[in-house]
Order: structure tokens, then C-alpha cells, then sequence
């Protein structure tokens, strides 16, 4: 690992090559906050995506690559004279130090949380910050994310169930109304029932300390495994996917599943 002067020399060259090019390339020097957004989300997936792959290679790899939009969005501020990136660390330094007053003040905290439900208290306080318990959450956020993080908000000021194990009646009762739904043929309904079941099982993984977009996200890259192995033995067989039977394809389906390959972590009983 490098030293405290060794990092702080990386950064400073960061900054350096970072006015070079907003100097003097054409394609850099062109960039607004506007025109860097939606690279800025895609670069920010990219990094989600090493981190769920344990990609620690990628990781640093994709950090590298956030941390440029920061530098960027810092440099464009810079030049306007709105604000430059000594700014946006010491604004960063000075929240974190007022957010964290079991580190820097007198408040005890004796575990992640305590520590959690005091940073919602200490927000609601911050000077020029969230009035509210959930305005702090952004219209922007995937849908998924955002229900996480409204369950997890309102529980960190007491609106939670008592025992984790009773959001499961919620879930059976989401579920219920949903089935009820289906027969109504009802489709707007439909879909806002199923939203209900949706939000339920996000409350149930937060209860039990599961990120429900990390699961998915996992489940995901799993399918998309096992599907890839259907498609290779196809093509193996001399078949396209549309001249197989379901059972044959269920056949490849149960092969791919008892097969174990890196990054796999399904087991047999699965």
C-alpha cells in the first residue's frame, strides 16, 4: 500500500492532467455537467458491477474512473467560479464531522445501528438540509433503490415492525391481494398490487441485512450463466433454441445448475 504523501502526490497529478486536458483536448474541453451525466451513470454501474463480481482488479479500475467525473465536475465548477474541488472535499469533511458525532463530538453509538438511526436525527437537523425524513431521497434513484432506502429511513426513526419475522405476514398479505387482483382482469390494479408485493419482500431483505439489488443483481448474472451454457450445448447439438423442447431445454437447464464454476455459489440441492 502506498504512503499518506505517496497519496496525496497521485491526486495531485490527477488535478494536473485533468487542467491539461481541459486546456488542450477538444473533446474535454468541450464537456459540461450536462453532456458528463449520463457517462457519470454509466461509469458508476460499471463500478456496481465489479463490486458484485468481487472484481478487485475492476474495482480500483472503475474507481479510478468515478473519481475522474469528480475531478471533472470540480474542475468545470472551477471555471465558472462556482466552486472548485477544495470545496467539494472540505464541504464532504465538514458533513461528515457533523454526522458523526460518536467520532468527533460527546454522542454514543455503540453499533452500525445506533449509527444509522443517529445520522437520520442528526439530517433532520443539518443546517439547509432534509426537512423531512424522505426528502432527502432522489426522484432519481431506480425504483428498487429507492423503496430500500425509504424502508430503511423511516425505520431509522422508529416506523419499523417490531419483530423481523412479522413482515412476513405482509408479504402472504401483498401476495393475497395481488392473486385477488389477477382474477379481477384489472391491469392498472394489477400492476399497483404488484408494486405492493415488490415493496413488501425489499422490507423483508432489508430486515434481514440483504441488499435487494444486490441479490437481483447476483441472480441475474447467474441466469444469464445458465442460459449461456443452454445456448453453447445447442449449438454444440446443431440446434437453434427455437427447434428444442421445453423439456430439452430444461434438461440443459438442470446440467448448468449442478455444474460449479467460478463465481457460482448454487449447490446441488439447489
Amino acid at each position: 500500500m502506498h504512503t499518506r504523501e505517496e497519496q496525496l502526490q497521485a491526486f495531485d497529478r490527477l488535478l494536473t492532467i485533468m487542467n491539461d486536458l481541459r486546456e488542450k483536448c477538444p473533446w474535454d474541453r468541450k464537456q459540461t455537467f450536462e453532456s458528463l451525466r449520463q457517462n457519470t451513470i454509466e461509469e458508476t454501474y460499471e463500478l456496481c458491477s465489479a463490486i458484485i463480481k468481487k472484481d478487485m482488479t475492476e474495482i480500483s479500475k472503475e474507481l479510478g474512473d468515478v473519481l475522474l467525473h469528480v475531478v471533472f465536475y470540480a474542475k468545470i465548477g472551477s471555471e465558472t467560479g462556482d466552486f472548485d474541488i477544495a470545496d467539494v472535499c472540505n464541504n464532504l469533511c465538514d458533513k461528515l464531522i457533523f454526522r458523526h458525532p460518536h467520532v468527533y463530538g460527546d454522542v454514543a453509538a455503540k453499533n452500525a445501528e445506533e449509527v444509522s438511526k443517529l445520522w437520520e436525527q442528526v439530517k433532520l437537523k443539518e443546517k439547509g438540509g432534509n426537512k423531512t425524513v424522505l426528502s432527502g431521497i432522489s426522484d432519481d434513484l431506480p425504483a428498487l433503490v429507492k423503496a430500500y432506502r425509504i424502508q430503511d429511513k423511516v425505520a431509522n426513526v422508529g416506523f419499523d415492525w417490531e419483530k423481523k419475522e412479522d413482515v412476513w405476514d405482509k408479504v402472504k398479505e401483498e401476495i393475497q391481494e395481488f392473486e385477488a387482483e389477477l382474477r379481477s382482469g384489472d391491469t392498472e390494479h394489477q400492476t399497483e398490487e404488484f408494486g405492493d408485493v415488490l415493496f413488501a419482500l425489499i422490507n423483508a431483505a432489508r430486515l434481514y441485512k440483504i441488499k435487494p439489488d444486490n441479490a437481483l443483481e447476483k441472480t441475474n448474472v447467474k441466469f444469464m450463466r445458465r442460459f449461456g451454457y443452454i445456448e453453447q450445448k445447442a449449438a454444440e447439438q446443431g440446434k437453434s433454441l427455437k427447434e428444442m423442447t421445453l423439456q430439452e431445454m430444461e434438461d440443459l437447464w438442470q446440467e448448468a445448475k449442478h455444474l460449479t464454476d467460478e463465481g457460482d455459489t448454487t449447490n446441488k440441492k439447489e
